[in-house]
C-alpha cells in the first residue's frame, strides 16, 4: 500500500502554460487521501511562495529543495542552512569576480542583489512576484536556507569548485541553478518527513519534472516522471506518465491502481 505520496509543483501540480492546477490532478489527489494516502508537497520553492487550493488538504512540505520541512500543523521537522563561509565566498566572488543576480532566501522572506531579464522570465513562468533588491550582506544577516544563482550550467560548475565548497547546486530551468548545503536535496526532505510519521520508504510514490526532481524520484518505492519532463529526469523515474496538462497526475495514479 502507498502511504505517501510526494508531488513537485511547479511543472508537476502546476502548469507553466495555464499557472493552475488542473482539475483532474486536484480531484486525482483528493481520491487518494480519501482512501488513507498521506499528501506532500517536495517543492524549491520557500513556504511563503507556496499557494494551493483549500480543497487539497496536504499533511506536510518540504520546502527549499529539502532546507525546510515542516508538518500540516507548522511544526518544523527539518531545518538547515547555508554556511556563512559560502555565504561570505559569493559575496566577496561577486564584488571581485563577476556581478550577476544572485538571490538569498530565509525562512520567512527573499531578496535579490539585481534583476535583470532572466529573473523576470522566471518570476512569469512559475507566476511569482519578483523579489525585493537587496544589498547581500544585509540579506545575509539571518539563516540563508537557499541560494539562487542566475548562471549558465558552465558557470555553476564553476562556482561550486570555487566558492560553494560546502554547498551543491541543481537546476530545473537552464537559466538559474538551486544552490543547497551538500546532501540536501528532495530525498533527504523526504526521509525526515518519513521519519516524522513513521511511514516505510516501500510505502512510497513521487511525482516531479525537474532535474531538483531526480533524487526524490530515485528515493522513492515508485517514482514517476511527467511527460513534460526532461530525459535526464525521465531516465531517472521508475514511469513516464503523460503531462501535467493532459491528466498526467491522474493518469499514473490509476496506472498504478491508487484510485479508479
Amino acid at each position: 500500500m502507498i502511504k505517501a505520496a510526494f508531488f513537485d509543483i511547479d511543472g508537476t501540480l502546476i502548469s507553466f502554460n495555464t499557472h493552475l492546477i488542473p482539475d483532474s490532478t486536484i480531484n486525482a489527489i483528493k481520491k487518494l487521501r480519501q482512501q488513507g494516502t498521506k499528501i506532500f508537497i517536495a517543492t524549491g520553492r520557500p513556504l511563503f511562495l507556496i499557494s494551493l487550493p483549500t480543497d487539497i488538504i496536504i499533511d506536510g512540505i518540504i520546502t527549499l529543495n529539502g532546507a525546510f520541512c515542516i508538518s500540516s500543523d507548522k511544526k518544523v521537522i527539518y531545518k538547515t542552512s547555508i554556511p556563512k563561509e559560502d555565504i561570505n565566498a559569493i559575496i566577496r566572488y561577486q564584488k571581485e569576480t563577476e556581478h550577476f543576480p544572485c538571490q538569498f532566501t530565509t525562512q520567512d522572506n527573499t531578496a535579490i542583489n539585481f534583476i535583470n531579464q532572466q529573473v523576470i522570465d522566471l518570476c512569469k513562468l512559475i507566476n511569482v512576484p519578483v523579489p525585493q533588491i537587496k544589498p547581500l550582506e544585509d540579506i545575509a544577516q539571518k539563516d540563508i536556507l537557499q541560494i539562487n544563482i542566475y548562471v549558465d550550467k558552465q558557470k555553476e560548475e564553476e562556482l561550486q569548485k570555487t566558492v560553494f565548497i560546502h554547498c551543491e547546486a541543481s537546476r530545473w530551468n537552464p537559466h538559474f541553478a538551486d544552490v543547497n548545503v551538500k546532501g540536501i536535496d528532495k530525498s533527504t526532505g523526504i526521509k525526515h518527513i518519513l521519519e516524522y510519521y513513521q511511514i516505510n520508504l516501500e510505502e512510497t510514490i513521487s511525482f516531479g519534472d525537474g532535474g531538483n526532481d531526480i533524487p526524490m524520484l530515485k528515493y522513492t518505492r515508485i517514482g514517476v516522471a511527467m511527460g513534460n519532463a526532461s530525459d535526464e529526469v525521465k531516465q531517472a523515474a521508475s514511469y513516464i506518465t503523460d503531462t501535467v496538462d493532459n491528466e498526467g497526475i491522474a493518469k499514473a495514479l490509476k496506472h498504478f491502481s491508487l484510485i479508479q
